[in-house]
């Protein structure tokens, strides 16, 4: 076949024969480096292999051929075209109106020429319609007067019977629909005339949409047939041709199988790493993989690691088989216990640090020693020293005595005894937990909200180099709902492994050979995940509604102390030297013993404090040294 424009061979192309292979034989380029507009194919490089699977009209332009004025018609356009054809041709225009009356026809009649006519009023184009509306004596000679249209204007031409042609009837066929029209070969070049369009006569060019597939291109190629680009049709010569098509591991997922499909990676997405696993290493170009198909269960937990200085951070699939303890849960804030208050479950802590209720002004508000036992009951609202509400925790002290007799006289003195803990008080406390059971992950997550700190007491079996275990402590931070496709490396069978194609998205192509199936193997159910990837977590949409807390307000004593800072920048100099007095010494630390325990047996019994007598502490605003040495230079400075 020889080389041919793209727009003739689609016109010319009967769709019962697609898929067809093209080969380009003269490339097209648009603006350098662009390839694609509106999604459809600009650029083409000569040698490019086509395979035309579907051709899609997508408008029809009509052109009137006097005028060379276009318009666009939708491809459902529903007007009748009729051809104009020519069934024989006469040499001179006697020989055409002889022939016209012979056969009764009635004037006027529609007529062409070959070739280019010469009159004294202008020049006639060939191929140029003509109406033919009667025969007429001008100056003595036998004309035939004829009507040439051209747009809005109307030409009247009076040629001789002797004209000179040759010369072409055009007659109107059947009348037929637009696809019709298109679609017969036989009238593919001819005229047409419709009578619910202005002109009387038009020329009908058909523009389409050619989708095929090209080596190395992923989705289908949309290629207007208009792209000034010349093909050759070698589907014959073709046949051994066979063009690879990537595939998306997200595609692999969402098309649903078949499964198992061996495949080659031959892209990695860019950008730094997000798995630190043995197996992630593997994940490069050219590596032959594996897909058996979506991981069950499709839920995910993400867990961070507690008691060291940096922590590492793990995904870890539903299916881990290791067994869990719940660990006490530590609270560096009030604000933190207010956070883990939940509806209908008791939260007891332990306080771990001395907290003073100094500077509040308010005898509910009540100092903590290391050791006192409370219950958080519910969040509510004070008033403060200065008149504002304060946000506060209300918590129930608790008895150190244990025993059954003595808890149910304990439940009713607790009852009368509350205390209120500000949000801002800086204390620490750790949840008070009797809790031995050991858990799956499964029960775990079912029973007990999110975030919850265990400690793994048991190994998950199927997997030796389980890190999880190693660990004084881990932090399940959030559940996560996520599809994973279980995959394979073909250089090791027996290693599995989990990868999610949202967050890792391999480009594959299916790789010929037959399947394999795991022998026996468990995907790896434990993932570590870098830093940078934890954080991207994060901000997914799913922790949403773990907003970090806001910075607790500042105690009013340390506000009030700030305001009495502003009024002593007044101060004299003499009297800022008075200021200069040895330092107070600090209060010695408080022991633990009562002095009557001193002389006795060190393993007596400690007699236990009275309900609500605690140690206070003497005033101590006048250490707060914070911008003291500032307020003197700059008294200083204003004196001198």
């Amino acid at each position: 076949m020889e080389p041919v424009s793209l727009q003739d061979f689609v016109c010319a192309l009967d769709p019962a024969s697609l898929p067809r292979v093209l080969r380009v034989c003269s490339g097209v380029y648009f603006q350098g480096s662009i390839y694609e507009i509106s999604g459809n194919e600009c650029c083409l490089s000569t040698g490019d292999l086509i395979k035309v699977t579907h051709i899609r009209l997508q408008k029809v332009v009509c052109e009137n051929p006097g005028t060379g004025q276009t318009m666009e018609l939708a491809p459902n356009f529903q007007g009748a075209f009729s051809p104009l054809s020519s069934s024989q041709s006469y040499a001179t225009l006697k020989e055409l109106i002889s022939a016209a009356t012979r056969s009764a026809k009635k004037l006027p009649i529609c007529f062409m020429s070959t070739h280019r006519i010469t009159t004294e009023a202008r020049v006639v184009p060939e191929d140029q319609p003509l109406m033919l509306e009667a025969v007429e004596t001008h100056l003595g000679t036998h004309c035939a007067r004829c009507v040439l249209h051209t747009g809005a204007q109307r030409v009247v031409l009076c040629l001789p019977l002797s004209q000179k042609g040759p010369f072409r009837e055009w007659e109107p066929g059947a009348p037929r629909t637009l696809l019709c029209a298109l679609q017969d070969p036989a009238l593919r070049g001819l005229l047409f005339t419709c009578p619910t369009l202005p002109w009387r006569r038009l020329i009908l060019r058909p523009q389409y949409e050619v989708q095929a597939i090209m080596h190395m291109r992923r989705t289908i190629v949309k290629i207007p047939s208009t792209l000034e680009v010349d093909v050759e049709d070698v589907t014959t010569s073709s046949q051994h041709v066979h063009f690879i098509r990537p595939l998306l591991l997200s595609e692999a997922l969402a098309r649903g199988g078949p499964f198992p499909l061996p495949t080659e990676i031959l892209e990695v997405p860019e950008g730094p790493p997000i798995f630190l696993s043995p197996w992630a290493g593997s994940l490069r170009k050219g590596q032959r993989l594996c897909i058996y198909g979506p991981a069950s269960p499709p839920w995910r937990v993400l867990v961070s690691t507690k008691g060291r200085k940096v922590p590492r951070h793990f995904l870890v699939s539903g299916a881990y088989q290791g067994k869990l303890r719940r660990r006490p849960r530590e609270f560096p804030t009030a604000y933190d216990l207010l956070g883990a208050l939940r509806p209908g479950q008791p939260l007891r802590v332990v306080a771990t640090k001395d907290c003073e209720g100094e500077g509040v002004g308010n005898s509910g508000f009540t100092s903590l020693a290391v050791g006192d036992r409370l219950e958080v009951l519910r969040s509510g609202q004070a008033h403060g020293a200065q008149g504002r509400d304060i946000d506060v925790l209300v918590c129930q002290r608790l008895n150190d005595q244990a025993g059954e007799e003595e808890q149910e006289c304990e439940e009713e003195a607790e009852d009368q005894e509350q205390i209120l803990l500000p949000l801002y008080i800086s204390g620490s406390f750790v949840e008070e937990m009797s809790d031995g059971r050991r858990y799956s992950l499964v029960d775990l997550t079912t029973q007990f909200s999110l975030p919850c700190e265990v400690k793994v007491v048991a190994k998950d079996t199927s997997h030796p180099a389980d890190p999880l275990p190693s660990f004084p402590g881990l932090r399940l931070e959030e559940k996560i709902t996520e599809p994973f496709l279980v995959v394979g490396l073909d250089s090791e069978p027996g290693v599995c492994f989990e990868i999610p194609p949202r967050w890792l998205d391999l480009t594959l192509v299916e790789a010929k050979g037959q399947p394999g199936h795991p022998a026996g193997s468990i995907p790896i159910a434990t993932v570590e995940l870098t830093d940078a990837f934890y954080y991207r977590l994060r901000k997914l949409p799913a922790f949403e509604s773990q907003a970090p807390p806001p910075r607790p307000p500042k105690s009013p004593g340390l506000r009030g102390q700030n305001k009495a800072g502003i009024k002593e920048r007044g101060v004299k100099l003499s009297q800022v030297l008075e200021l200069e007095q040895p330092p107070l010494l600090l209060r010695p630390k408080m022991k633990t013993l009562p002095q009557a325990a001193r002389n006795s047996h060190m393993y007596s019994k400690v007699p236990a404090q009275k309900k609500g007598q605690r140690p206070i502490k003497p005033n101590t605003e006048n250490l707060d040294d914070e911008h003291d040495y500032e307020e003197v230079l700059e008294h200083f400075q204003s004196t001198l």
